[in-house]
């Protein structure tokens, strides 16, 4: 069992930056590959980025590609989402997850956080 909790969400303008954390719960966060969605209103959830247990895989949609970076540190049970270059349309709720598999697929996630908030103004 895997409990995620997300911070770091708020309003920036767009251009700005922030930087989402996930804190897991467990000893065996480091086993567990993690992803970040997010989900804006009447919309689907959908992938964001992911990386695999050890940190040395990621993989990004391309809407955010050279924009946000995913990384991990296992001995904090932490993963991080720098978002930089921000804009309108990345304003959504951002939701961490944990899953045995390496996936974009949100079905192969079978830990989720509760979400936090990020609103890009124009």
């Amino acid at each position: 069992q895997v409990q995620l909790v997300e911070s770091g969400g708020g309003l920036v303008q767009a251009g700005g930056s922030l930087r989402l954390s996930c804190a897991a719960s467990g000893r065996t966060f480091s086993s567990y590959a993690m992803g970040w969605f997010r989900q804006a209103p009447g919309k689907e959830r959908e992938f964001v980025a992911r990386i695999n247990w050890s940190g040395g895989s990621t993989y990004y949609t391309d809407s955010v590609k050279g924009r946000f970076t995913i990384s991990r540190d296992n001995a904090k049970n932490t993963v991080y989402l720098q978002m930089n270059s921000l804009k309108p349309e990345d304003t959504a709720v951002y939701y961490c997850a944990a899953g045995n598999a390496f996936s974009s697929w949100k079905g192969h996630y079978d830990y989720w956080g509760q979400g936090t908030q990020v609103t890009v103004s124009s």
